[in-house]
């Protein structure tokens, strides 16, 4: 397994903090039939837990199954050596959710490091297998929200693995991906600011 250096109460601190924040007012599931954590024919929905969150997980809980990957088989930095869990709720969409992993706590935002090594979050561009209606509509999300993810992803870049993860994603993402003020990312005026 990677070994990120992210201790354990950090990450407990993190999903305290997002726990008391969510991205609108209402269960956003409710207008997608919780798209995102629900399989789709053939596909299998899970998540790649980050470097050091296993932590806080209990292995033996029986809301969640839990495989290991190797780095070397699907796209990773090239820092990250070894095997990294990744884990699918057994009855979505009803998980604990206070044990969201949290790239399943921060969607539909994105973390990503500009030219200059700014932090800024974006709307989730990756390819996904259903479509968010609040990424299609870029909905307004709750400030709170905003700042607290923010805080997280500047919390987690501490660890060189995250960043390395932050880094090369943010080198791949399209140059039409849209930053949470809706505008396109091209012009530094236009990121959001916290």
């Amino acid at each position: 397994m990677i070994k990120g250096s992210t201790r354990a109460r950090t990450y407990r601190a993190i999903y305290r903090l997002l726990d008391r924040v969510s991205p609108v007012p209402f269960d956003c599931g409710m207008i997608c039939g919780a798209a995102c954590c629900t399989a789709i024919g053939e596909e299998d929905m899970g998540i790649y837990l980050l470097p050091g969150e296993e932590k806080i997980h209990d292995r033996h809980a029986d809301w969640l199954t839990w495989n290991t990957q190797s780095t070397d088989e699907y796209f990773f930095p090239e820092s990250w050596h070894g095997n990294v869990h990744w884990v699918r709720c057994n009855e979505p969409p009803h998980c604990p959710r206070e044990m969201r992993p949290i790239q399943c706590r921060t969607f539909p935002l994105s973390p990503h490091l500009t030219e200059d090594d700014e932090l800024i979050m974006v709307w989730n561009d990756d390819e996904l297998p259903y479509l968010c209606p609040m990424i299609e509509d870029e909905v307004e999300l709750d400030p709170d929200f905003i700042r607290a993810t923010h805080t997280v992803w500047k919390h987690l870049i501490r660890d060189p693995l995250i960043y390395d993860l932050v880094k090369a994603d943010s080198q791949v993402r399209t140059e039409g991906a849209v930053a949470v003020t809706g505008e396109e990312i091209g012009d530094a005026d236009e990121w959001i600011e916290i």
